[in-house]
């Protein structure tokens, strides 16, 4: 697997794929480890597709200091330094797409078209769900308590009526085969750090690139008023709902065909 050191840190990070450059940046606590990650997804049969573990997560080097979003959005570009990319489409999903706002940002000639998935500006265009307040919570005690919020129709009705699905899906998301290992702990206090500043609210609108916001509609941690703010505050930027919550992604078939053909422009 390829490694490459950026900003002094040593990154991890896999590509396959043919078709056109495309960047994704994954979300808190992004590792691609887990299994299925998105090379598994459609993207990978349709573009040449770069994805990496970021500072503090995976097999990147976890420094214990403080981790701002600005070197976040410089690692992305460092990265698409070192494959030799100039100018790409970009998807950043979740805390993936704090960082993606960033990166256009401070880096716009590199960014050609943009997803911004289940995400949230910050500021008064509202954040997305206070992680940092919940770190305590751990294994299956996160997983029951951001079940109704990461997807809100999953509510204790729901999980009465359907008590086998609840606890399946208790089950995958408190899963964690990493938990032990050194500095992990300490590299996902670091992005929940970062995380809790993310504010490009009043730069919104120096965005020049094609935007697509993709969202979903019952999803509790990015919510959809903030969808409907940002995508009024990005100029050109189009909206679009999916069935699902936090992770439409995979709820809605529709999502990864119509976010790779916008990618491909």
């Amino acid at each position: 697997m390829p490694n490459a050191t950026l900003n002094g840190l040593n990154f991890h990070f896999e590509r396959a794929g043919d078709g056109p450059p495309l960047l994704f940046i994954s979300g808190t606590g992004g590792d691609l480890r887990v299994q299925p990650n998105v090379f598994a997804s459609p993207l990978a049969k349709a573009f040449d597709l770069v994805a990496y573990d970021q500072r503090g997560l995976g097999r990147t080097d976890k420094p214990d200091v403080p981790y701002s979003m600005a070197q976040y959005a410089d690692d992305a570009a460092a990265l698409l330094d070192h494959v030799g990319w100039d100018n790409v489409a970009v998807i950043g999903v979740s805390f993936g797409g704090m960082v993606a706002q960033e990166l256009v940002l401070r880096h716009p000639r590199r960014v050609k078209r943009l997803v911004l998935a289940c995400t949230s500006p910050g500021g008064e265009g509202g954040a997305s769900y206070p992680f940092h307040e919940i770190e305590h919570l751990t294994g299956t005690d996160r997983a029951r308590f951001l079940m109704p919020i990461s997807d809100t129709r999953r509510d204790a009705a729901w999980a009465a009526a359907n008590p086998e699905d609840y606890e399946r899906f208790v089950e995958l998301a408190a899963a964690d085969p990493f938990a032990g290992e050194p500095g992990r702990a300490e590299g996902a206090h670091r992005q929940l750090e970062a995380r809790a500043k993310h504010d490009t609210w009043d730069r919104l609108d120096q965005i020049a690139c094609p935007v697509l916001i993709a969202a979903g509609r019952y999803d509790g941690i990015a919510l959809p008023a903030t969808q409907e703010k940002m995508a009024a505050r990005i100029p050109g930027a189009e909206l679009r709902w999916y069935e699902g919550g936090h992770l439409f992604m995979l709820q809605d078939r529709a999502a990864y065909r119509e976010i790779g053909a916008f990618l491909a422009g």
